[in-house]
């Protein structure tokens, strides 16, 4: 079970948002570069770095990923509005050790299909859940799609893993959703990193008993209601 700090991307600011919901942004610091230095400092052995503005079309951060890549000294997971395969290799060549793909990955089967056998081992498929149905689109459309039959789906695939995000409890320092990330962890045969909500080192730990790989945080490492140092030094390798 690993805690893998989350820099998540917002024209060139490193933020949280509340519920996915771009107009409740409670975290903003100038400097994503020094956020992601600054977690490696504290012990953390891998990073999730999201680009928010390519995720929902609303432009890109690739230079400053391309400069986490190349100053990060551990492996970096990158997502956010991956939708082609020119992008994925040009994150494998910039340095990001997997590639996580969302919408498309679950709108299109045979390109998701595609894509992971073309890059083996390299990809983490993201599926943000709301009530147990997956969404797209930087969490603004529900698909019918219910996660648990979906992760069976992509256990068939050659994948790094699957990232579940519980996106109604998303930075808001609740708690996870237990039963969800248990069953879609029952249901994968490839690691499951759990993200949404987890706010404690005891979440931590239920998530580690429930089989879960690891888990993205955000708002509880921006905010300090779980000591960084202390995660770190029980989750963070």
């Amino acid at each position: 079970m690993i805690a893998i700090p989350a820099v998540d991307l917002r024209a060139g600011r490193c933020v949280q948002l509340v519920g996915g919901d771009y107009e409740a942004e409670q975290i903003r610091l100038d400097d994503p570069v020094a956020v992601a230095r600054d977690w490696v400092r504290e012990g953390f052995t891998r990073l999730h770095v999201v680009d928010l503005d390519a995720a929902t079309g609303r432009g890109g951060n690739a230079d400053l990923i391309r400069e986490i890549l190349a100053t990060a000294g551990v492996p970096v997971q990158v997502g956010g509005g991956v939708r082609e395969e020119s992008r994925i290799e040009r994150l494998l060549e910039e340095g990001a050790e997997w590639v996580v793909v969302g919408t498309r990955a679950v709108e299109d089967d045979d390109w998701r299909r595609e894509m992971a056998h073309r890059f083996p081992g390299r990809l983490i498929v993201a599926a943000d859940v709301r009530e147990r149905l997956v969404v797209t689109k930087g969490w603004a459309e529900t698909s019918r799609r219910n996660v648990v039959d979906f992760v069976e789906e992509l256990s068939q695939l050659p994948l790094a893993g699957v990232l579940v995000t519980a996106v109604h409890l998303e930075g808001r320092l609740q708690g996870t959703d237990l039963p969800l990330m248990e069953d879609v962890a029952e249901a994968c045969a490839w690691p499951v990193f759990a993200s949404g909500g987890v706010s404690s080192l005891d979440d931590m730990r239920a998530l580690e008993h429930r089989g879960l790989a690891g888990a993205v945080l955000g708002m509880a490492l921006y905010t300090g209601a779980i000591d960084s140092r202390r995660l770190a030094e029980e989750f963070g390798a």
